[in-house]
């Protein structure tokens, strides 16, 4: 089986920690495409410094794929302080050194990717450096994924229309190439506006998506996300993402159903963030197949998908429904 996973932050690189224990076994050829609209922290000043596409959720998926030495995975985690270097991630610095010599991004992560030894390939959404931009219900237009996510926290707006600029950037045709002989897509789990609605915002990733014969999968997140899903429900994710893209329809959602601990699920409660609802009949009134389980791991300090049981979750469910097509 190809499979093909599409987001960006934290959610993807935790999705594909788990899915590359299968390839060589139940998953023939894994592929991330990565957004790289990402404009905060680290990665924001490399763009402006060296006008590249974003670099940070690349360097984490590299790291998450990587079969390497746990040394050189800290390696590439690294946060360098001091003044001049204070943030900076020697994975992003890499990269950036890597574009340099080579003169292409795209080689950059294809060497790096041989260094870390990955289990699967990594693909930017473009190579060109695009911004984010998205227009609130209360009518502001906001540019910049960071600046959009602190705005809708801090105005309690809603996003209600969300665009690339370029609005031509052009997707690797490697991009294309995967998601047309996938036999499965999954998107999510993450950020919903900023980290995985972005790459559909590419027409041609759009166009290759909606054309694919694959399985479309849908992870839907665990906990709300302050700033742009204030009090969605899990079918609330699906509808965003659909009406966001423009894709026609997805063909299987997977939902938490665990609610964390009371020690956290406090602290998240006061930054903002809830439980996402899983109202699974809404869901499955629109001819989408619903995984429900519980998904989130022990972890103490952070409420995230167990790699582990996605993994398990969504290749039970896309088998059930191979058997049945």
């Amino acid at each position: 089986m190809k499979v093909v996973c599409v987001g960006g932050g934290t959610g993807l690189s935790n999705l594909l920690r788990g899915l590359k224990r299968e390839v060589g076994n139940r998953i023939k050829e894994l592929s991330a495409i990565v957004t790289v609209a990402d404009s905060g922290g680290s990665t924001g000043r490399i763009r402006k410094a060296y006008q590249i596409p974003a670099p940070g959720d690349i360097r984490n998926c590299l790291v998450a794929l990587s079969e390497t030495e746990e040394i050189l995975q800290k390696l590439f985690q690294y946060r360098f302080k001091g003044e001049e270097l204070e943030g900076h991630s020697f994975g992003n610095l890499f990269l950036v050194a890597l574009t340099d010599i080579t003169g292409s991004f795209l080689s950059a992560i294809n060497l790096a990717s041989q260094i870390l030894r990955t289990k699967g390939e990594i693909i930017p959404a473009t190579t060109e450096s695009v911004h984010l931009w998205a227009e609130f219900s209360d009518g502001k237009v906001v540019e910049g994924e960071e600046n959009i996510t602190e705005y809708g926290k801090s105005s309690k707006a809603k996003i209600a229309r969300i665009w690339i600029e370029p609005e031509d950037a052009k997707p690797p045709i490697d991009a294309i190439a995967k998601l047309q002989s996938a036999d499965l897509i999954i998107f999510g789990p993450g950020s919903l506006y900023t980290s995985i609605v972005p790459n559909l915002l590419i027409k041609d990733i759009k166009s290759a998506v909606e054309t694919s014969p694959a399985l479309k999968v849908f992870v839907v997140n665990a906990m709300t996300q302050p700033g742009e899903t204030d009090g969605y429900t899990a079918y609330d994710h699906i509808k965003g993402f659909l009406t966001a893209t423009g894709i026609s329809k997805i063909d299987i959602a997977i939902v938490n159903t665990k609610m964390p601990s009371d020690n956290l699920l406090r602290r998240y409660i006061e930054q903002g963030q809830e439980p996402v609802i899983p109202d699974v009949a809404k869901i499955a009134r629109e001819g989408i197949t619903v995984c429900a389980e519980d998904l989130v791991g022990e972890n103490e300090d952070f409420i995230r998908h167990d790699p582990e049981r996605l993994k398990d979750v969504i290749l039970r469910a896309v088998s059930h429904a191979f058997s049945h097509i």
